[in-house]
């Protein structure tokens, strides 16, 4: 059985480039140390027209709650939403060969 995906969006507010950089190093510290069983993908970074970043974060994780529990013990920016993924499509899949 395949380890679960879940796609994690967190609104960081008005940050700098800084910020992220710690906050990143942060996760990762403590995927490496205390949540060895989630790996983090990669994540899309936006910034909305208003100046907020954004970002949207592929994970994999036994189960949800313990994507939360991550969020909790990196402190304050929590998740706003969660989707576990249910599968993937790209362009090559509906492309006649």
């Amino acid at each position: 059985m395949s380890v679960p995906r879940y796609l994690v969006q967190r609104n960081f507010g008005r940050v700098d480039d800084e910020h992220m950089k710690i906050r990143s190093t942060r996760s990762t510290e403590l995927i490496d140390n205390r949540f060895t069983d989630i790996v983090w993908e990669h994540s899309h970074v936006v910034t909305t027209p208003d100046g907020d970043v954004k970002t949207f974060c592929i994970y994999r994780s036994p189960s949800e709650a313990m994507v939360h529990e991550h969020a909790e013990a990196l402190g304050g920016h929590t998740i706003e939403v969660i989707f576990e993924i249910g599968g993937d499509v790209e362009p090559d899949d509906f492309r006649k060969h």
